[in-house]
């Protein structure tokens, strides 16, 4: 019952096995049979080939983010703390009910994994459940990993197991009540949200369309931060990949939609952001920004935790892989839809924000919104800006942006502005040059204010 990772119906590839009241046989059968697909896999790859697999399998599912103290996924505003040892855990995440912070995963015996078995791992990765048999909070993503091959789990644990033992005893369950009590809680969750089920391959699509899908729908978990969930803490299935808030942050629409999402970028293009993390100007308007102004380079680069997401696990994917990922996402369902309300250019909020804007922003982002090369990104038509959701947009500006991809730094204004400040500049810029979002409130920028101090 916690508002990240939850199950969704089969869609495309994926197949599910039995009802929830009698698929435990099947699925037994099915895992009894994929254990002994994967001993004999096992058997014809060297050790140093598993590990090297295993690693790179740990990269793609980014499992060094969320069992990093400090990692920054987090959503800590203006860049995280400074990191602790990688996979040995203690990473808190905010939820609706609670916080729940990552387990040590490094092979120590006492605080950590050193005694489970390969079998042990799997049964987490596609049951969701631990070594003692207890049902697992999905903050761990298994409703998505369950989909992930026998084989790739068994390699993800032998590279786990091959690091350096680290003693990080961690308090896991930190949710209010009555949600901390685990075996009741989530016991109804994974009966009422989550099934074990297996990735089937689509054999009218292409191959990489199939290893797309896969590492988007399985391993990568995409969907796990870019679709909305409802009240319990699941995915909304109708609504995938359109955008969600997460944490203080808003993973944006991922799907097709020419506005909002991926529409306006090729393949090639998309390809290019995972292995670069910064996104080339859409397609659709070369030389132009999605509402019309000139731009010359490359629109944002990647923030808050996406630039995390990217540092740790986008970037070393293989040209193939990143490929792949592309080419199922474009072939989705374009969905979503901009927030109603554009602020009207004679509101107070409007006019101050243009003021704030020309006198703070311009001289780096220009005076209509177009960016500079190798200074700012542009804003206008920017899907940061107008997304449904102002809280990316807030956040950089109280928190700034560290320079990367031969950006240069961006100043945090926490200290300098007032939450009516920022919000005025935020109504600006989403209304602003054609953009067509929704104004911002002062309360908004004061609970993320209030959020990142958190942190």
């Amino acid at each position: 019952m916690v508002a990240t990772h939850a199950s969704k119906p089969a869609r495309g590839g994926l197949e599910r096995f039995g009802s929830r009241r009698n698929g435990v046989a099947g699925v037994t059968a099915l895992a009894i049979a994929l254990g002994v697909a994967s001993l004999a896999t096992a058997l014809a790859a060297s050790p140093e080939d598993t590990l090297k697999r295993g690693e790179y399998l740990a990269r793609a599912g980014d499992c060094v983010s969320c069992h990093t103290a400090g990692s920054g996924l987090d959503g800590a505003v203006g860049g995280a703390a400074a990191e602790g040892i990688p996979f040995a855990g203690g990473l808190a995440i905010s939820t609706p009910f609670g916080d729940l912070v990552s387990p040590n995963i490094t092979p120590d015996d006492e605080t950590g994994i050193g005694t489970w078995t390969a079998e042990d791992f799997w049964r987490s990765m596609h049951f969701g459940v631990g070594k003692r048999g207890e049902p697992l909070y999905p903050v761990m993503p298994y409703d998505f990993f369950t989909k992930v091959a026998r084989e790739d789990s068994d390699a993800i644990f032998a590279y786990l197991m091959s690091l350096k033992p680290v003693r990080n005893a961690v308090e896991v369950n930190q949710l209010h009540w009555p949600y901390d009590m685990r075996f009741a809680a989530m016991s109804v969750w994974q009966a009422l949200w989550f099934a074990p089920s297996v990735y089937k391959p689509d054999p009218s699509k292409s191959e990489a369309w199939n290893r797309g899908a896969y590492l988007v729908e399985a391993l990568g978990h995409c969907g796990a931060c870019h679709t909305p969930r409802n009240f319990m803490g699941a995915v909304t299935p109708s609504k995938d990949f359109t955008g969600a808030t997460v944490d203080q942050w808003f993973a944006p629409n991922i799907t097709p939609n020419s506005r909002l999402g991926i529409g306006g970028y090729t393949v090639g293009q998309l390809t290019q952001f995972f292995k670069d993390g910064v996104m080339p100007p859409a397609v659709e308007q070369p030389g132009k920004g999605a509402s019309g102004g000139e731009t010359t380079e490359p629109l944002a680069t990647t923030v808050g935790p996406m630039a995390v997401v990217w540092r740790n696990s986008l970037q070393y994917l293989t040209e193939a892989d990143a490929k792949a990922m592309a080419t199922y996402l474009e072939s989705l369902p374009s969905a979503g839809a901009l927030g109603s309300g554009r602020p009207p250019a004679q509101s107070k909020a409007y006019v101050a924000g243009a003021k704030l804007f020309v006198e703070n922003c311009a001289p780096c982002h220009g005076s209509t919104g177009a960016g500079q090369p190798d200074l700012a990104p542009p804003l206008a038509g920017n899907t940061m800006a107008i997304a449904p959701s102002p809280n990316n947009l807030i956040s950089i500006v109280l928190g700034g942006q560290v320079a990367q991809h031969g950006s240069m730094e961006m100043p945090n204004f926490k200290a300098t502005a007032t939450d009516a400040e920022i919000a005025d500049v935020a109504t600006y810029v989403r209304g602003a040059w054609g953009n067509e979002a929704s104004p911002v409130s002062p309360e908004a920028v004061a609970a993320i204010r209030k959020a990142a101090a958190r942190k």
